[in-house]
């Protein structure tokens, strides 16, 4: 290995280093009591060496929030296979739904916690409208099929189901059920499904 590709390697380690660090406290101990210099002591290294890598904390979260949905797009795009609108959208609303309780502090970290405003002003939230957009896609393909007349209307109204499902069970308001967690799971899938039911012509 070339000392360029060495030195492309220690970047990569240790922007992963960072991003895993700040994570863990985003989810932890909050966003607003999260710093730098807390993350620089966490991972043992100066406030410094955070900053050659991203210029302030929104632009850290920010990165993590993109990280995180393309790995729920990864998730769609292997997952859902089925050929009709409707059951693509069955199959989109479960694997999110078993990506928010597989991955609960990911989740937080993508809808829970604040969107990073002062990084949004910069950029384009690519990773974020694309999910919500190839959403968008499925329910356009299947109007015929849907109760919904506006495709938007019908969009969110998909994605607050799921989402209300999800935030419920991150949050810890479900514990009132008493369910062990693979029941848990096969009820709000349930959900799931009798919503797509009650929305399908």
């Amino acid at each position: 290995m070339g000392i360029t590709d060495r030195k492309e390697r220690e970047k990569l380690e240790m922007r992963r280093l960072i991003m895993d660090a700040a994570m863990d406290m985003f989810v932890k101990d909050g966003y607003e009591k999260t710093s730098i210099r807390n993350i620089a002591d966490k991972i043992e290294y100066s406030p410094a060496t955070i900053y050659l890598y991203y210029k302030d904390k929104d632009e850290l979260l920010w990165g993590l929030q993109t990280e995180a949905f393309e790995k729920l797009a990864e998730v769609f795009r292997e997952g859902i296979t089925a050929a009709e609108p409707i059951e693509q959208l069955r199959q989109m609303a479960k694997l999110y739904v078993e990506f928010g309780m597989s991955n609960p502090d990911l989740y937080d970290l993508m809808f829970i916690l604040r969107s990073p405003m002062n990084a949004e002003k910069n950029e384009e939230w690519k990773s974020g409208s694309s999910a919500f957009q190839f959403l968008v896609n499925i329910i356009q393909a299947g109007m015929d099929k849907l109760k919904y007349e506006d495709v938007t209307l019908g969009a969110m109204s998909s994605w607050a189901m799921v989402h209300g499902l999800v935030s419920l069970n991150v949050r810890g308001r479900c514990k009132m059920l008493e369910l062990p967690e693979d029941k848990l799971q096969d009820m709000l899938l349930a959900a799931v499904d009798q919503y797509i039911d009650n929305i399908t012509r």
